[in-house]
């Protein structure tokens, strides 16, 4: 059996992909490490967890070795509102941390995973329809990290045949982890905010459009692609995945059909608007759909249902 590595551990996809993977290849199997987020119980007692720094390389060879490593999953990355506020940081993370593990891949011949984004786009991209080979001017620094992570990933693959696979997540939505840092946090912080205060200031304006994703069907993309036969991927990094295409107001509609006296006003972040305005409002998914079987399960309406429900048992 294969044994699994996972930066970014603690973080909002990290936290959730562990426990699938400890239950899909056993808990022996999988590695979680993280670097300052704290992570939560079920992460500790679940399985192995250790400290790493990925910008440190000879930590990162360390942990490869010492647990007999196959599979990397590197989701440790500073999100799209925090590198704005620490370009250095952002481009020290997001990129020599992919470096080190891209390294210690074509050292020891192992797989890796890479989380692209939304963000890898920008202004002049096609913004309805995104195509899967488009234009990829990104104006925030973590868009910057981001397209040059996907093309730093295909290089490997083509220069050193290094097993390197990713997604382009749009905003990704969960009832156990908030996120921090990121320009579609919003959409996972009204429906705490409705279940426990039943009002919500949104950050960003009305009628901002963009593509989202609930977590199961983050998590087991990630894991499909991992699995799914490589010579049936053309593109094999920067799969553009969706599964809805939504406003704020288009939640909180969906949301008053669960809680009617909920209320939202709009206060706006002007940094995070101006990120969100230079992403794309619907992605075109079908080069996923076609070479590895890409099929979302939840849209808005079974999403939000289970979201209420779920944050109802934490209140």
């Amino acid at each position: 059996m294969k044994r699994i590595l996972v930066t970014g551990a603690a973080g909002q996809i990290g936290s959730e992909i562990v426990p699938v993977l400890r239950k899909r290849y056993g808990s022996d199997n999988i590695v979680a490490a993280g670097h300052k987020t704290v992570p939560d119980r079920e992460l500790l007692e679940g399985g192995s967890f250790c400290q790493i720094d990925v910008r440190d390389y000879n930590a990162v060879e360390n942990i490869i070795e010492k647990h007999h490593i196959h599979t990397i999953y590197h989701l440790a990355a500073l999100l799209s509102a925090a590198s704005e506020k620490d370009p250095q940081l952002a481009w020290d993370v997001n990129i020599n941390g992919l470096r080190n593990i891209l390294e210690a891949a074509r050292k020891f011949n192992l797989s890796v995973f890479f989380p692209s984004s939304i963000g890898a786009f920008g202004p002049s991209t096609p913004a309805e329809n995104t195509p899967q080979d488009t234009i990829q001017r990104p104006t925030t620094i973590y868009g910057i990290t981001k397209l040059t992570g996907e093309l730093l990933c295909d290089y490997y693959y083509k220069r050193f045949g290094i097993d390197t696979r990713g997604l382009r997540f749009p905003g990704v939505i969960s009832y156990k982890t908030m996120p921090h840092g990121g320009t579609t946090d919003y959409a996972v912080e009204i429906f705490y905010a409705a279940v426990k205060d039943k009002k919500y200031e949104c950050f960003l304006k009305q009628g901002t459009r963009l593509d989202m994703l609930y977590m199961p069907d983050a998590t087991r993309a990630a894991i499909e692609l991992m699995e799914a036969d490589p010579a049936k991927l053309i593109h094999r990094n920067g799969f553009n995945i969706t599964a809805m295409s939504i406003t704020p107001e288009d939640i909180y509609n969906e949301i008053k059909k669960h809680i009617p006296d909920f209320t939202m006003t709009y206060t706006i972040d002007p940094m995070r608007q101006a990120i969100a305005d230079s992403w794309p409002h619907r992605m075109d998914d079908s080069a996923a759909r076609r070479e590895w079987g890409w099929r979302p399960e939840y849209n808005l309406a079974a999403m939000t249902k289970e979201m209420i429900e779920r944050l109802l048992e934490k209140v």
